[in-house]
């Protein structure tokens, strides 16, 4: 097994991030830094990651995790802020985050010791969708959200269509619910700010075919992955395209054809 391939099934990175890891000399096979990613692992390797042991490759798992308001989504920080990692239960194993919540904003953060997995989930092609409940000031128009629905580009970045609805308003905020596929920095805060709203709470609820609850504030649970590996399945991927073994108990109770992009704009009633 290669050297990246190894890192990513151990939990360390995705394939793609552990050959950076490679590269940039912080990884050592048997007391030796390595750059060579043809390097092939074997079982009696002793692999170190920033000199700290590299555990043995475990079956995928994936966690669900409340991430509450100020923790930073890294393993470090540099101005010494709590981080998601920091925060999590002693007792569970090392886990890499599927993408990233903003020190402002809480809700569902997926959590897996595979790297092929977070590479899986992150993709936009592979169509996950993210869904956000947010809390804006004022009362936003159809005309005025328009431009998220249709997509828009700031800056160099371009924002694929959103899917929003109207869910209720008052004198002051007005609550959306907003789903995208995409996993930009800030993606909603900006595309907000640019049609000239302000977000003052954002919470994530869902993530594919995983959703937040029952969880509260800084709670973690793990998924069964069986479960898991038969929502994937349900939503129409095959088993060639997932990036780890199917269970030989699960099998698809129904296929559907992945879902394809939304922007429709939705208002329901106030």
């Amino acid at each position: 097994m290669r050297i990246a391939k190894y890192l990513a099934g151990a939990g360390i990175a995705s394939r793609r991030e552990s050959e950076k890891l490679v590269l940039e000399g912080r990884i050592k096979v048997n007391g030796k830094i390595v750059n060579n990613l043809a390097l092939q692992i074997s079982p009696n390797d002793r692999i170190l990651f920033d000199d700290n042991p590299v555990p043995k490759i475990q079956k995928p798992r994936i966690w669900k995790y409340y991430k509450p308001v100020g923790l930073i989504t890294s393993t470090h920080d540099e101005k010494n802020r709590p981080t998601v990692f920091s925060n999590l239960p002693p007792n569970l194993p090392k886990v890499i985050s599927v993408g990233r919540l903003d020190i402002n904003s809480e809700g569902l953060l997926l959590l897996t010791n595979n790297g092929d997995l977070k590479r899986f989930l992150e993709l936009p092609a592979n169509g996950f969708d993210r869904t956000y409940r947010v809390r804006i000031l004022g009362k936003p128009t159809e005309k005025r959200l328009e431009p998220l629905t249709k997509g828009l580009t700031i800056g160099k970045d371009v924002f694929a269509p959103m899917t929003i609805s109207i869910d209720a308003t008052n004198k002051a905020n007005s609550w959306l619910t907003i789903t995208l596929r995409e996993g930009k920095n800030r993606e909603i805060r900006r595309a907000l700010n640019y049609v000239g709203l302000e977000v003052n709470r954002l919470i994530r609820t869902s993530y594919g075919p995983v959703n937040l609850a029952p969880l509260s504030r800084n709670g973690v649970q793990e998924i069964n992955f069986k479960a898991f590996a038969s929502d994937l399945l349900k939503l129409g991927y095959k088993e060639s395209e997932l990036p780890f073994k199917i269970p030989t108990t699960v099998r698809p109770l129904k296929r559907v054809t992945k879902q394809g992009p939304r922007s429709k704009y939705r208002s329901k009633k106030k």
